[in-house]
């Protein structure tokens, strides 16, 4: 079996990428009313799009991998957003995330947000896997904005660590 090969990332990098993302965004005249995160790992990303993009932030909870880090079958929902009707139809969504794999809990979330009329919907990832997909995305989602376009490489990002500082070592290649 291969070994996997593992992208380590800092705080730092990741607060710059979604930064030049929030420069991209604004300037491609997509004007959100919200922001939906996916979690877990759309919160953070969602936080500190906030900073740039001072928006209200939602969230839903999707869960794809089991305890092994292997897909399901589908993604099926864990939590979502309360009063969603009022909260979404004919609004403007970005939904965000931090990787676009293999897009299905995407396109699940995508399709999900669909059922609730929104006027407009856009993705932004801080990451987007350079990789086949499996899911896609609807053709009613006007808009796609990725942070960065990375290799099919194990992504660790900070808030997954324990040790931040073995993390930061490791992002910055002094092992």
């Amino acid at each position: 079996m291969a070994e996997v090969t593992k992208q380590y990332l800092t705080y730092n990098t990741i607060h710059k990428t979604v930064k030049k993302m929030a420069q991209t965004i604004i300037s491609s005249g997509f004007d959100p009313d919200v922001i939906v995160a996916i979690g877990t790992g759309g919160f953070i990303p969602a936080r500190i799009l906030k900073t740039f993009i001072t928006r209200p932030i939602l969230t839903v909870g999707l869960s794809y991998y089991d305890e092994n880090n292997q897909p399901k079958e589908a993604p099926e929902k864990i939590q979502w957003i309360d009063e969603v009707e009022t909260k979404l139809k004919g609004k403007r969504i970005l939904l965000v995330d931090e990787v676009d794999d293999s897009r299905v809990t995407l396109e699940y979330c995508l399709r999900e947000l669909l059922r609730h009329k929104p006027k407009e919907m856009a993705v932004a990832v801080l990451h987007n896997k350079n990789k086949v997909k499996r899911g896609v995305i609807p053709d009613e989602i006007t808009h796609y904005f990725a942070g960065e376009v990375l290799e099919d490489n194990w992504i660790c990002y900070p808030w997954d660590a324990d040790n931040i500082d073995e993390q930061d070592r490791q992002a910055l290649g002094h092992n």
